[in-house]
């Protein structure tokens, strides 16, 4: 019954979304007041009707409900009950529900919190955001249902993906879509914007929280995903370029692009096409991903396995969204206004290039995991496109962009005294030469790409704290006065800059456990002894324990230095039998200076495994703990901007003389 429950709640929503997706709009049109207020209502309702339905699916979770076929599929009465809930959303169909959940959520958003965005341009919003919720829960009923029952059930299921059992791949996926999901708005308020044909300052501070509460989130999920790949695929990286892996990563390039254009929007009534067509871009890279993830097209950890003929209704989806926004944007930009006019050298200047720079990385990332899907399509043939190509392209853009991202916030709206920016960061660049020569010095010979990078990093953190410094006039003026000054500064400028410090400190921990990582991957059996960077490891023994719907084979390794204990490490190789798969539980002992990092799994040979033998991989990866601590940076300083009380209040609109009676149409 709770099923049917769900999938009427669907339904419903379904039917919400239509009337949302219509009646708002021509109310704009005619100027009816009544059916622009209905998208509040229909919003709020549609948003009610999804988390009905998703309930209903997590309920069926909870209690191992194995007459719907998505718990059998995903779920065992074993599991542990955070693995059971999160199982809600780790299939297609309820990773889907999850998406329009959220959709949903940031519709139900403007609908209540924009009370000061104009009734026309609200009604807009929320009927294209109406429009994108129409095409995906027709998807999801149509071709992906996640209710549907199966008879007669099975005794128990078939498990979730061992992989996924995880507490970080248990609330990645919502970080994730939140991040996804939410440039849908964004998207709607360009698309509105477009529709009505002003675009002025008003609309990009309406504009603003939203982008940067889907910035913050995106940034928090691919950290969090990051993080899962580094402790739990036990291979001890943090980063394949791999494509599911790429397709979330370039709406963060293009959701920062957004972010600053929409700030200079703001600021100074420019750069408006930039802004949305950078609103265009990044959500239509987000269905990019959800396409590429949903189509069959690849084979990842992080896709889901489905059928192609999903991937074509996505695909008409994708076309459809892409097509028609641009083409509305090739018919009405060209009639806005230019806005505020600047010199080379200026702020906007500098804006300029970090949307150029960005722009062009991301197109970097979209060719490189594009072009081997398009050889196969075209010539049945396969190639890889790996690391080395991104890291030899990627990397040599964002150079650059780092270098302008110390100097940009130094300099003044319109025109910029550049040589005088330049002496006040004297010091930092002393600081830099020197970062680069200590590099140079501990790893003699380079790699030259890497103490180029360290140095980068150091001239960004640095020029990022003197900008702060000079803001409260730290060194200049009484402690009192600057701390007075510290405090009256708006929550967005603390949060540009602990962001900006934290992208310097992601820089060192990426240089460092990329370019000085250190690898042993050995057979051994108890007594056996590796040493790696002045750390000498012993395997004692490896010990069969059960967990609650697993078996893990769990090794002791003890850590000594220079003869002096230092750690005991347990790394484990759990295997799964309802799913009939294995996963890998590294054990890292974590430092300021670098991880030493210890996993274990079974040879392939079958003598090797009879000897008791063990493939140990054992890495030490300096400074690696820097991009946790970075990223943490940069979802503190996205929030820390996102509660600017200036953020929260919005942007004024003029009072009117309310009407109880919807004007006429003429």
């Amino acid at each position: 019954m709770i099923p049917e429950l769900g999938q009427f709640a669907l339904l419903l929503a379904l039917v919400a979304a239509l009337v949302q997706s219509v009646l708002p709009i021509v109310g704009a049109a005619k100027r009816n007041v009544l059916w622009m207020q209905s998208a509040t209502t229909t919003a709020v309702l549609q948003l009610g009707l999804i988390g009905l339905a998703f309930a209903a699916l997590m309920r069926s979770f909870v209690v191992s409900d194995f007459t719907v076929r998505n718990v059998v599929e995903n779920s065992n009465s074993l599991k542990p009950m955070l693995f059971k809930v999160s199982g809600t959303w780790g299939s297609h169909e309820g990773s889907l529900l999850l998406w329009v959940l959220i959709l949903a959520l940031f519709g139900a958003g403007v609908a209540i919190m924009g009370r000061n965005v104009p009734d026309g341009l609200k009604a807009r919003t929320l009927s294209v955001q109406a429009w994108i919720s129409v095409g995906f829960l027709s998807f999801m009923l149509f071709t992906s249902n996640p209710f549907e029952r199966v008879f007669p059930p099975p005794v128990d299921g078939q498990d979730l993906n061992p992989l996924l059992q995880d507490v970080g791949l248990a609330m990645h996926p919502p970080l994730l879509y939140i991040g996804y999901v939410g440039f849908s708005i964004v998207f709607s308020f360009a698309v509105a914007a477009l529709i009505e044909g002003r675009i002025d300052p008003a609309w990009a501070r309406w504009v603003r929280p939203w982008t940067l509460a889907a910035w913050t989130s995106l940034t928090a999920g691919i950290a969090l995903g990051s993080w899962w790949a580094y402790y739990e695929l036990g291979w001890g990286g943090w980063w394949f370029w791999d494509p599911v892996e790429n397709v979330s990563f370039m709406p963060w390039l293009l959701g920062t692009a957004l972010l600053h254009s929409a700030i200079v929007t703001e600021k100074r009534d420019a750069f408006k096409s930039w802004t949305i067509l950078l609103a265009i871009l990044t959500f239509s890279l987000s269905l990019l991903g959800t396409f590429v993830v949903r189509s069959g097209l690849l084979t990842s950890v992080h896709a889901f396995a489905v059928d192609p003929e999903r991937g074509l209704y996505i695909l008409g989806l994708l076309g459809i969204t892409i097509v028609g926004s641009l083409t509305l944007y090739a018919v009405r930009a060209p009639k806005l206004e230019a806005g505020g006019i600047f010199a080379p050298i200026s702020r906007e200047g500098g804006l300029l290039v970090n949307n150029l720079l960005l722009a062009t990385a991301t197109a970097v990332v979209l060719f490189g995991t594009l072009y081997p899907l398009f050889v196969e399509a075209v010539a049945d043939d396969k190639i890889s496109v790996g690391p080395p190509f991104f890291n030899a392209s990627f990397i040599p853009i964002m150079l650059p962009l780092i270098v302008v991202m110390a100097v940009g916030p130094l300099l003044s709206w319109k025109r910029a005294d550049l040589p005088g920016v330049l002496s006040r960061l004297k010091w930092v660049a002393a600081l830099t030469a020197i970062a680069a020569l200590v590099a140079w010095y501990i790893d003699t010979g380079g790699p030259v790409l890497a103490v180029i990078a360290i140095a980068v990093a150091v001239w960004l953190f640095f020029a990022t704290l003197r900008e702060w410094a000079l803001r409260v006039k730290l060194g200049s003026a009484p402690l009192a006065e600057s701390w007075r000054r510290a405090r009256g500064l708006p929550r967005a400028s603390h949060g540009m800059t602990l962001a900006h410090a934290g992208l310097a400190v992601c820089i060192l921990g990426f240089t460092g456990s990329s370019a000085w990582k250190d690898e042993v991957i050995r057979f051994g059996a108890p007594g056996t002894e590796v040493s790696i960077a002045g750390f000498d490891l012993r395997l004692e023994k490896v010990e069969r324990l059960r967990g609650p719907n697993y078996f893990s084979d769990m090794g002791t390794f003890t850590v000594t230095r220079d003869g002096e204990p230092v750690a005991v490490m347990r790394p484990e190789r759990r295997s799964y039998p309802v799913a009939q798969s294995q996963t890998t539980e590294a054990a890292i002992r974590s430092t300021i200076a670098g991880d030493l990092y210890v996993s274990i799994t079974a040879p392939a040979d079958e003598e090797a495994q009879a000897a008791g033998m063990w493939t140990m991989r054992i890495l030490y990866e300096p400074l690696v703990g820097f991009i946790w601590l970075g990223t943490f940076m940069l979802v503190g300083g996205g929030l820390l901007s996102l509660s600017d009380r200036r953020l929260r209040v919005g942007a004024p609109r003029r009072s009117r003389v309310p009407s109880a009676v919807a004007t006429p149409a003429e």
